[in-house]
């Protein structure tokens, strides 16, 4: 193996990068994502210059994230007003962009590790430290793009409750000691390899054995929908009343005990606060104690003139989530804050509009972002108690530390998607990265997409309740409890900064130990 490295290290990074992507859901094989960071660490090892080092990072990043995001290229058929062709080129595209991250961890790791001397032993250590560094900066710069981190693949391994300490981005950092814990055993250096290894099996029994209260008895009652409305139905003025119907239905008959139901993002065509007849329509679904949570945009106008004639023309929209109740009344609206570019606003409009492109959601004017978390006082009704509700619209869930209101945390998290335009890949990819954002604060978290992966989320990350792809349905449970704060969910994103700084410690100590 080390030979074929040495001899092909271009092709070799490459093909390392394409089968490490398969640890992500669907396909979950962790397993094959250990073997390929193996690799890749043999390659930085390996590299006679810092050239080498981040051309050999880089290209593992092309594989791994054109492999990973290969959804997106579905996204572009929905949308007429972008050539449907270039879907397969934004995936190349983006790729070859985020490939700049691993290529950082890998210089990083190769240049500190020449400084330093020592051991090739340090080497995993140091690039499990530049992996957290560059995995927050992908997640930060130019508005972050922070899907499918590493830390992901350690969901179906239980080591992942290791979030609840040291965050997503630590997490993935645990995927390059495991890497090289192994290669340390590969080459009889048990020692240190045990000490890498072990800690990581007591996280694993950790993860298996923990497991977060059911729902008491006289907790909340609720109901997520699923209608499986399709994205080429979902903006369809003729389908608009079926469309409701649908949802309508599934939410079942008003009862004696008070619910929360949830509908997805943009769930509906109406602006809620300035159409009281689709309140009204609304109200009629709920009984007296019940909350109705829903997906919907709200639009501002401005002033023009059209030959000499005031008129009101759109400006700008929020994509928000209102909280509707028997009375028809608005309790409550969260908005996006964390928008997708190119999704929901287009970057340089003045320059890319007029060659033809268009942002991916139909429509002429750009979504605004929202002023970011905060907590939503859900009304208390006979029989229930008042609650708050922090909310994630669809994208915003996959941002590690900067889900929740901290200074006033909510009972759970509500996010509404719409994962219809994503193919089989990108629902399950976002539901897994849903599961660490509850794992990392310890909060239950409610899930509802019009065509699935629709769930109930515990405050353990493990899946209560969930509406696979392309089914409608709905979900009946008791609220699962929160958990009190984690360490990670009292510290942010300084935990992994605190384990980033713990690793320099260690491979310092580690050479020093062996001079």
């Amino acid at each position: 193996m080390i030979a074929a490295l040495a001899r092909h290290p271009k092709i070799a990074a490459l093909l390392a990068g394409l089968a490490s992507a398969t640890g992500f859901a669907p396909l979950n094989l962790w397993p094959v994502t250990l073997a390929c960071l193996i690799a890749l660490i043999l390659l930085v090892e390996g590299a006679p210059d810092r050239r080498a080092a981040t051309l050999r990072g880089w290209l593992f990043g092309v594989g791994h994230f054109a492999v990973g995001l290969n959804w997106i290229a579905h996204a572009f058929s929905f949308q007429d007003a972008m050539p449907h062709w270039f879907g397969y080129g934004a995936v190349i595209l983006l790729s070859l962009y985020l490939s700049v991250y691993p290529a950082l961890a890998t210089l990083g790791a190769w240049w500190l590790h020449r400084r330093l001397g020592g051991p090739s032993m340090i080497l995993p250590v140091l690039l499990a430290a530049c992996w957290i560094a560059t995995e927050y900066l992908r997640a930060t710069l130019f508005t972050g793009f922070a899907w499918n981190p590493l830390g992901v693949t350690l969901l179906p391994a239980g080591i992942a409750i290791a979030a609840t300490l040291i965050g997503t981005y630590g997490l993935g950092a645990l995927v390059v000691l495991m890497a090289g814990g192994f290669l340390l055993a590969v080459r009889r250096q048990w020692r240190p390899a045990a000490a890498i290894l072990l800690p990581q099996l007591a996280l694993a029994i950790w993860g298996w054995i923990a497991a977060a209260p059911p729902a008491p008895p006289g907790a909340p009652l609720v109901r997520v929908v699923q209608p499986n409305i399709g994205q080429d139905e979902k903006y369809s003025v003729e389908a608009e009343f079926r469309n409701f119907r649908k949802l309508a239905g599934l939410s079942g008959q008003p009862r004696p005990a008070p619910r929360l139901i949830f509908w997805p993002e943009a769930a509906i065509p109406a602006y809620l606060d300035m159409e009281p007849d689709w309140r009204l329509r609304l109200s009629r679904l709920l009984g007296p104690g019940d909350l109705l949570m829903t997906g919907g945009d709200k639009v501002y106008f401005k002033q023009v003139e059209d030959n000499g004639i005031p008129v009101d023309k759109l400006a700008g929209a929020n994509n928000s989530v209102w909280i509707v109740t028997p009375r028809g009344t608005i309790a409550g609206r969260y908005s996006k804050a964390h928008l997708v570019p190119y999704g929901e606003y287009l970057p340089m409009r003045n320059i890319l509009e007029p060659i033809g492109l268009s942002r991916l959601v139909p429509g002429d004017a750009d979504f605004w972002p929202g002023p970011g978390p905060r907590s939503l006082t859900l009304p208390a009704a006979t029989g229930r108690p008042a609650l708050s509700m922090g909310v994630q619209v669809c994208y915003e869930i996959i941002f590690s530390g900067q889900v929740i209101d901290r200074a006033h945390r909510p009972a759970f998290l509500f996010n509404p998607s719409n994962d219809a335009w994503f193919g089989s890949w990108g629902p399950v990819q976002h539901l897994a990265q849903a599961r660490l954002r509850a794992l990392e604060e310890g909060m239950p978290i409610i899930r509802s997409t019009p065509t699935g992966v629709s769930a109930i989320i515990d405050a353990r990350g493990h899946v209560v309740h969930a509406l696979g792809l392309n089914r409608a349905g709905f979900l009946d449970s008791g609220l699962p409890p929160a958990l009190p704060p984690t360490v990670f969910a009292r510290l942010g994103n300084w935990a992994p900064l605190a384990f980033l700084l713990m690793l320099l410690g260690l491979a310092i100590a580690m050479r020093r130990g062996k001079s």
